[in-house]
């Protein structure tokens, strides 16, 4: 296999979840453009239908389905239509999110177990789901953030804990999975990417950030998108349980 084709994922199906917009649109398109066909899921329906013409649009299959990850059952279901209409699962790409910016002493209890819920237990159950139904060869990648291993000046002890335990889930899953199963786990920790998130940051804050960032500028998805399908891919093949950050050098400063 040449260099160029470890990184095709022709042949492959990748789900992606929390696909309806942002970065989750990103990682959809961009698997797709690089050769595999596509399952999505989120919760808003009609956003999911933009997102699945645009994925067909580039010449591949996209099956939609509506689901809160939060929810093993809708996660079982959101696998269930992948392999029925779409015939396997090769990669997940865990990327539904949710976040908050509450004081620790103003937080109220469902505040913060929305975001566990969403964001390590989503992951789990979802990683769960496709772990039964995937086959050696199989690639899940979890999408994390630099939040998880160090903080960045507003109060999001929620988020931030759920993107720290992401990094021990990626470990434990890869230690279980890749011997036994032939399935790798690998995650992602992004640095500033525009997104729904960055958008409710308040004014300056991004600017401010930059000054911790060596390369000086937020990055652009499709940075994220490339390191997204070479951990998808067979060129890391022998990469397993890493947490890679994508976030122009920001976890040295």
């Amino acid at each position: 296999m040449s260099g160029l084709e470890q990184f095709s994922l022709d042949g492959k199906v990748a789900l992606v979840t929390g696909a309806s917009s942002g970065l989750g649109t990103a990682f959809a398109t961009g698997l797709a453009e690089a050769g595999a066909d596509i399952a999505i899921c989120a919760r808003r329906e009609d956003r999911l239908r933009e997102v699945r013409s645009q994925v067909e649009a580039l010449g591949r299959r996209c099956v939609a389905t509506p689901a809160d990850v939060s929810d093993p059952e809708h996660c079982a279901r959101v696998v269930e239509a992948t392999v029925s209409e779409l015939g396997h699962v090769d990669v997940l790409v865990n990327n539904a999110g949710v976040g908050t910016a509450v004081p620790a002493t103003r937080e109220e209890p469902d505040e913060f177990r929305r975001v566990i819920d969403v964001n390590l237990m989503g992951s789990y159950w979802m990683a769960q789901a496709c772990a039964r139904a995937m086959q050696p060869g199989s690639s899940i990648v979890n999408i994390g953030s630099v939040l998880g291993s160090t903080t960045a000046g507003l109060p999001q002890a929620a988020y931030a804990s759920s993107k720290a335990a992401i990094i021990g889930l990626t470990r434990d899953l890869a230690q279980q999975w890749t011997g036994r199963k032939g399935i790798r786990v690998n995650a992602l920790a992004p640095g500033f990417f525009p997104s729904e998130m960055t958008d409710q940051y308040p004014d300056g804050y991004l600017d401010a950030m930059m000054a911790r960032v060596p390369a000086g500028r937020p990055g652009d998805s499709h940075e994220l998108v490339a390191a997204c399908i070479f951990l998808a891919a067979d060129a890391s093949s022998y990469i397993t349980g890493v947490v890679l950050p994508v976030d122009g050098g920001l976890l040295t400063s």
